[in-house]
Formats: structure tokens, C-alpha cells, sequence
């Protein structure tokens, strides 16, 4: 296609990356949306491993043209036709791990989504620009990142679980500073000292 064959549809260089881009997202979401429907019921990790290849096939299948948009997306003004192919892998994500809430300790939220989104596309990003371009060891680097990232408690969790076993503890459990062998002043006032020096004398004189 020549260039001027192309300028017949689009206004100008910026049109055609941002198609572009829109083109690679369109592929994302439906390589999402075959993980949603054919891996229904099976296992979190076996869709998260593919969640994560159809996030590293975008980049390596070709390469030099990724690494190209990607530079030149922060650039581009608002779209909402990317904006709309953004929130339809959010939701798609989402939806994955819905379907695994009982699994992971983060909330399915659109937040949720998003960090592995950002995950995801942050590592293969750094690989694309590093020249990497075998994708089973950028695959597993990724899912190990996302898996730790799912399984560990947010922070209302964390909260959460340490109220629990704060009152869990019995009322009479020992303090940190008892556990660890700090000392403590005595609580009970010592009998002699109270009554003071002639009172001990007073004690020890016959009658």
C-alpha cells in the first residue's frame, strides 16, 4: 500500500499509530475473551499462564512493531475507541478472577484487574525493549509475578486477619514485652517498702 494510498484514510501519521494500537488491542481482547469462554471451570493457574501468554504473544509475535507503538502511545491524545478496548480487558480479567474469588486474597475489583493488567504489560514491555524474544521464560516470570502479586493480602485483609487473631488471644496471654524477656517493674509494692525503714525495726524490737 503506498503512503499516499494511505492518507486517502487517515489524516496523518498520528490516525494511522493510533489504528495501530487500536488493531493490537482488538487482538488482546479477543484472545481474552476465547481464555473467558473455553477455560471456564478449569483451574486458576492454568488460565492465568494463558492470560499471561496472550499478554506475551502481542509483544513477541512482532517485536520491532510493539516496541514502536508502545513508545509512541503515551504520545497520542485521548481515544475513546482505545479507552473502550482498555476497559474490555479490565472487565475480562475481572471476570477471570470472579470466577476464582474463593482463590486469591485480593479483591476481583477493577483495581485488582487493573495492577495485573499493569503487571503483565509492564514486565513484557521491558523485555520487548531488553530484545528478548523467546517467550517461555518471559511467560513463567510473568505468572510467578501476577500469582505472588494474587495470593498475597491486600491490606483491609491483612487488617483484617490481625484483629482476628487479636481477639483470638486469651486475656490473660502474656505481653510482647513479657514474651521477650523485657523487664517490668513488679506491680505488687513490696510490703517493707511501703511500711519504710522504722517499721522493719519497729518489727524486729521484742516487746
Amino acid at each position: 500500500v503506498g503512503v499516499g494510498s494511505l492518507y486517502q484514510y487517515f489524516p496523518g501519521k498520528e490516525a494511522i499509530f493510533a489504528e495501530l494500537i487500536r488493531r493490537e488491542e482488538r487482538g488482546v481482547v479477543e484472545g481474552l475473551e476465547r481464555l473467558v469462554v473455553g477455560t471456564a471451570g478449569r483451574p486458576l493457574e492454568d488460565r492465568l499462564r494463558l492470560l499471561v501468554r496472550v499478554g506475551v504473544a502481542q509483544q513477541l509475535t512482532h517485536p520491532r512493531l510493539a516496541r514502536l507503538l508502545d513508545s509512541i502511545e503515551a504520545t497520542l491524545p485521548e481515544d475513546e475507541a482505545r479507552r473502550a478496548l482498555e476497559c474490555r480487558i479490565l472487565d475480562l480479567i475481572r471476570q477471570v478472577l470472579r470466577d476464582h474469588a474463593d482463590e486469591v486474597e485480593r479483591k476481583p475489583s477493577r483495581t485488582t484487574a487493573r495492577d495485573v493488567l499493569a503487571i503483565v504489560k509492564g514486565m513484557v514491555d521491558a523485555a520487548g525493549f531488553a530484545g528478548e524474544t523467546r517467550p517461555g521464560p518471559l511467560e513463567k516470570r510473568v505468572f510467578l509475578a501476577v500469582v505472588g502479586y494474587l495470593r498475597q493480602p491486600g491490606p483491609r485483609r491483612r487488617t483484617a486477619a490481625k484483629t482476628r487473631e487479636r481477639e483470638a488471644e486469651p486475656t490473660n496471654a502474656p505481653t510482647l514485652k513479657r514474651r521477650i524477656g523485657c523487664d517490668e517493674p513488679d506491680p505488687r509494692p513490696d510490703p517493707a517498702a511501703v511500711r519504710g525503714p522504722d517499721s522493719q525495726v519497729s518489727a524486729r524490737r521484742p516487746a
